[in-house]
């Protein structure tokens, strides 16, 4: 009988090395195939949760939240560049420009989840390509509107939610359930409620931990 997994993936839309992890371990899946079955849960994680409207300037931002300078930040955008290439994840070669407030974000991919979590997983995915590849607004309506759309979610249904306050709470509720459980860094991993694989691993990673899981006696979990 092949082993069913359960993966939280706990992870920001702002988090260049999420995207990278996720790449990633889709791409150790799609080795697994056969071996073991996933489902997917994409968790919320705000790494600025206090972002104001309009965002901040990323090399502002960085500089002031990690004391890096601007050399320093091109030469890890370098490594991100190449990382995402690697795993076929395209990043702008010019950056991002701004960085933003994600919670709206979250609130989407919540509700996204509650439809389908293969639909929750397409919203993920387009959210990210909006933010690093194509260096959108990621507070905009429009933007978050135009990646529901593209994941195949319902366009007047996501409108409405970020017309209102719906599922904030659910979101925050989850962000301190991970918080609460020692997760301060992103991307976190977490397969089966316990075991974590931490940060934007390359593919062999994802794929070995994945293995030795999957073959444990009690690596079936439910979703």
């Amino acid at each position: 009988m092949t082993p069913t997994l359960k993966i939280d993936f706990v992870s920001d839309i702002s988090c260049p090395w999420c995207a990278i992890g996720l790449s990633a371990l889709e791409q150790a899946l799609a080795n697994l195939q056969g071996e073991v079955e996933v489902n997917i849960h994409v968790q919320p994680f705000e790494l600025n949760p206090q972002m104001s409207a309009g965002g901040q300037d990323i090399g502002e931002h960085l500089t002031q939240k990690y004391g890096s300078t601007l050399e320093q930040q091109a030469q890890i955008r370098d490594t991100i560049r190449q990382r995402g290439a690697d795993v076929g994840f395209v990043f702008n070669p010019s950056g991002r420009g701004r960085i933003y407030n994600t919670f709206n974000a979250h609130r989407l991919l919540h509700w996204a989840g509650l439809e389908s979590p293969r639909l929750q997983l397409a919203l993920k995915k387009a959210l990210l390509a909006a933010c690093h590849t194509q260096s959108q607004a990621m507070e905009s309506h429009e933007v978050l509107l135009a990646a529901v759309a593209q994941a195949g979610l319902d366009v007047p249904r996501a409108q409405a939610i970020l017309g209102s306050e719906e599922f904030a709470a659910e979101v925050r509720e989850a962000e301190a359930f991970y918080s609460s459980h020692g997760i301060n860094s992103v991307p976190a991993v977490i397969i089966n409620n316990k075991h974590l694989i931490s940060g934007g691993q390359p593919v062999a990673v994802f794929e070995q931990a994945l293995r030795k899981i999957a073959a444990a006696p009690d690596s079936s979990a439910a979703a």
